[in-house]
């Protein structure tokens, strides 16, 4: 899965979305066990072998697709490198999966777009700073251990990441991004030693059942190879009442001119764009999942042009 890129093809447009709601607070458990040893991890197709039934189970029901973003970044000063966890230290199974859903790509090509990612999105982040402002208040004070799939190059850190009680875990296939969302984290004023890059794919995350409080996804579901897996994914590793936060774009309404266009650049926005689809329902697979409750709302950003509508909001396990 390329975790991050609905808007590779949205140098030509843009994203983003508004709302947000009072949920209750996830209790604070210890994250189980690391990463690197995980006590059942998932075969070729992503789930645990415990879990392995409920894992490929999905439940959802209204709205469209969505992709992964990008944003600023703190340019070009030198942080030190943490440690990472790369596909090399994987338990082979995850490895598996994140080869099948995300190809190894030559490293000019990682960083190129790691690059095009970081410096290009401005303009977008600029317009639904507001919504996720709003969005991302549910987090602050209350999860301590948050997951962000598709991190990208960070431009979410900044509204939940400012403390040193907060643990981030950010999964992302390109090791490129690596080095722009260190600089976001410590820009965000996360200290390095409470972030952990993970390269691993949605269908896969190297984590414990129920570790983290909160899932982050932005732009990210429109460009996974398997939506319903990554839902689950999201839903095995939250703890009770966790919060999954996302925003992502999705396909136009049917008969639309804008749904015909999205219809006719789907095979060349996936080809550019690191796999972002155009026109999946997204919203709809997020209700199927099974979350014990979806609060989501909709949005057209005006950056965004082809990437368009929005859906943003929390899902509650």
């Amino acid at each position: 899965m390329s975790l991050r890129s609905s808007l590779f093809i949205s140098s030509f447009t843009t994203c983003g979305s508004s709302s947000s709601r009072e949920i209750s607070t996830p209790t604070n458990k210890p994250l189980l066990n690391s990463v690197t040893r995980q006590p059942n991890p998932p075969d070729s197709s992503g789930g645990s072998e415990e879990n392995n039934g409920e894992l490929l189970r999905a439940s959802s029901r209204f709205c469209s697709c969505g992709r992964r973003h990008f944003l600023e970044a703190a340019s070009t000063a030198l942080f030190p490198i943490g440690p990472s966890i790369a596909s090399d230290n994987l338990h082979p199974r995850y490895k598996t999966v994140l080869n099948r859903v995300h190809p190894p790509r030559p490293d000019w090509y990682e960083e190129f777009y790691a690059s095009v990612l970081n410096s290009t999105v401005e303009p977008y982040e600029a317009e639904v700073a507001v919504y996720k402002t709003q969005l991302f208040t549910n987090l602050r004070g209350k999860a301590k251990k948050v997951l962000e799939i598709g991190i990208g190059t960070g431009p979410n850190l900044k509204y939940y990441a400012n403390s040193a009680d907060v643990q981030v875990f950010g999964v992302d296939p390109n090791t490129k991004m690596e080095k722009y969302a260190q600089e976001s984290a410590v820009a965000a004023g996360l200290p390095l030693s409470n972030f952990e890059f993970i390269q691993a794919v949605g269908e896969a995350i190297p984590l414990n059942d129920a570790s983290v409080d909160a899932v982050v996804g932005t732009l990210v579901l429109c460009s996974v190879k398997e939506v319903g897996q990554t839902l689950q994914e999201v839903k095995r590793v939250l703890k009770p009442g966790g919060l999954y936060l996302f925003v992502e774009h999705v396909a136009a309404k049917d008969g639309t001119i804008l749904r015909l266009l999205q219809s006719a650049l789907d095979p060349l926005q996936q080809t550019v764009a690191d796999g972002c689809h155009l026109s999946r329902e997204t919203g709809k697979e997020i209700f199927k999942a099974g979350f014990s409750s979806v609060d989501l709302s909709m949005a057209f950003v005006s950056n965004a042009l082809i990437i368009n509508p929005h859906v943003y909001g929390i899902a509650s396990k």
